[in-house]
């Protein structure tokens, strides 16, 4: 089950690798958001091989894109992936597998996602993997309980009955950001859950990215973690702690966003000093954005749209 808005060229190469997995015998979904600029072309991406259809939600989101999708499914596993995301040869294979050994519908399976081979990974991406700003799946092994917390659903299968039983996900409260968590919050207080690492289930992320898509990102993810806090009080909001801190700190002068693409981590003395710097200029410079949309949430009660 694939959401997209208007991004054809990733979704084309995601459904290509789709088409490759060994063994294949299974339906895709593609679910255009309700403001996809050509869902006809979307339509026509989608249906080439038999089983494989498209639908559109009635509102924005990708909550409700994703629910038309699982909803209009027929297979009792669903397994979500992102417009942008090329699934390695045994990627369905795997989901299969795992939830054949564990039948129970509170356990749900989660795939590794990586920096697709044929992207120049810059240092400001390599930040977001080491601070968990994107997928955290520093410290897992095959097999371990993610926790809820890492329920992404980039690359993750869900049994339809589960889905079924805590009511897909949030379309008004979590329309797009933090929806995922939500539905995995749920999942645990309706009865316990275990999220499953299954690290073989592999797959490329095509989503490139940068310290300027992440300044107008920001203000978004702001809004929808002050709102899921709010709804589940006990959580701590992991960006706002990120950011928080990094604007507590002694301004970075940022000389090490220029020199940490030159030298490796690694590399003694200088390395670590220049990662170190340039991992402090990227969150100083995201903290206003979010910071400020943190607090004007605060005020008036605002929840993303």
């Amino acid at each position: 089950m694939i959401p997209t808005l208007g991004r054809p060229g990733p979704l084309k190469r995601a459904l290509e690798r789709l088409a490759q997995q060994v063994p294949g015998g299974f339906e895709v979904v593609v679910a255009s958001d309700a403001l996809d600029p050509d869902p006809v072309a979307t339509a026509a991406l989608t249906g080439t091989p038999e089983g494989w259809r498209h639908v559109q939600a009635p509102v924005p989101g990708a909550s409700a894109a994703r629910n038309m999708g699982w909803r209009a499914a027929s297979g009792e596993i669903v397994l979500f992936l992102d417009d942008d995301i090329l699934g390695d040869s045994e990627l369905v294979a795997v989901h299969a597998g795992a939830h054949a050994a564990e039948p129970d519908d509170r356990t749900v399976v989660l795939g590794h996602v990586r920096w697709a081979d044929d992207l120049r990974v810059t240092p400001f991406m390599r930040w977001l993997d080491a601070g968990g700003l994107q997928f955290d799946y520093a410290g897992l092994s095959d097999g371990d309980d993610a926790g809820w917390g890492r329920m992404y659903t980039a690359n993750l299968s869900v049994k339809r009955s589960l889905l079924e039983r805590v009511g897909g996900f949030d379309e008004v409260g979590f329309p797009y950001l933090y929806e995922d968590l939500d539905l995995a919050r749920r999942a645990r207080d309706a009865g316990g859950l275990t999220v499953r690492y299954r690290p073989a289930a592999s797959a490329e992320h095509l989503g490139a990215t940068t310290l300027e898509d992440w300044l107008g990102r920001v203000e978004r993810l702001a809004l929808a973690e002050r709102a899921f806090v709010t709804r589940y009080p006990d959580v701590t909001p992991h960006f706002h702690e990120i950011f928080a801190g990094a604007a507590a700190e002694r301004p970075a002068r940022g000389r090490g966003r220029h020199l940490a693409g030159l030298i490796p981590r690694g590399t003694p003395g200088v390395g670590a000093r220049a990662w170190a710097s340039a991992e402090a200029a990227y969150a100083q410079t995201l903290a206003p954005g979010f910071l400020d949309a943190w607090e004007r949430a605060g005020r008036v009660g605002e929840i993303p749209t």
